[in-house]
């Protein structure tokens, strides 16, 4: 059997994530594979370069910090996740990601990214944590709105959670049977019609499948929180969540609420294990 992990986004919700995997690599525990959406991707990569504790430290140091995140970089450069400090400084020179053990862990990772022109998900296979892995990473969680399309070899993308934000069908798809599904929100979470869709439209306008991607999500997010669920009653797939909203800020600039997040995903870890 190949043992699969996906991970959902959900900006500082992911620190929820962040608890759960530090548990599994303290406890030895690997996959063969791993999906990450969004935060699920930048923070859940960790867990192929093997680094225990690397997300809670770097974000719970820097979310205080302007050049981390903040209303004035959104102004300043389209981002408001800076992405030179967050993908450039922070991983070369602040907090250094492991690139080499990153390159060695046979595990696969793969992260989920949106096409704007066609508003379908495009799914990236890592290989080698090197700069052309991270700029995938970086729009994976490319919030729209707040953050600037992210360009690759011709096209352009943002967060991978607007076209597949729990990409448990994809895993099956690549031939994972033994599945665990990491959500940052509750069983009986059920998301809403977009309220910022006239801003969407003016802002993403050359976008048509985009927008329309958009005007959907709730309806696919719905229904993947319902597969999964039907799976995880049928016994057929493993799932851990939080057992109710976490209420943290996208931005959240209290470093004792992101411990608080990261500690629930640590309790739920555990109660997994036993």
């Amino acid at each position: 059997m190949k043992k699969g992990l996906v991970m959902e986004g959900g900006a500082m919700r992911g620190m929820f994530t962040c608890g759960v995997l530090d548990v599994f690599m303290e406890k030895g525990i690997e996959f063969d594979g791993a999906v990450g959406v969004s935060a699920g991707a930048t923070f859940g990569c960790n867990i192929k370069s093997r680094q225990h504790g690397r997300a809670l430290r770097y974000n719970k140091k820097y979310c205080t910090d302007k050049r981390y995140h903040s209303v004035s970089s959104l102004l300043k450069t389209g981002d408001i996740y800076n992405a030179e400090f967050c993908y450039n400084e922070l991983p070369y020179k602040l907090d250094k990601w492991d690139i080499e053990t990153f390159k060695n862990n046979p595990m696969e990772f793969f992260c989920v990214v949106t096409d704007i022109n066609t508003g379908k998900p495009v799914y990236h296979k890592c290989l080698t944590g090197e700069k052309d892995d991270i700029v995938w990473i970086q729009a994976s969680a490319s919030m729209p709105l707040v953050s600037r399309p992210v360009e690759i070899n011709g096209g352009k993308y943002l967060d991978g959670g607007i076209s597949d934000s729990i990409p448990l069908k994809f895993m099956e798809e690549q031939g994972y049977d033994d599945i665990l599904v990491i959500e940052t929100q509750p069983v009986d979470y059920i998301k809403k019609k977009q309220g910022y869709m006239p801003l969407v439209r003016s802002m993403l306008r050359k976008y048509p499948n985009m927008i329309r991607c958009m005007e959907e999500r709730y309806i696919m997010y719905n229904e993947e929180k319902r597969y999964i669920r039907e799976k995880e009653l049928a016994g057929k797939v493993h799932v851990i969540r939080p057992d109710a909203p976490l209420n943290v800020s996208p931005i959240e600039k209290d470093p004792s609420e992101l411990q608080r997040v990261y500690e629930h995903g640590r309790k739920k870890a555990m109660e997994y294990l036993v």
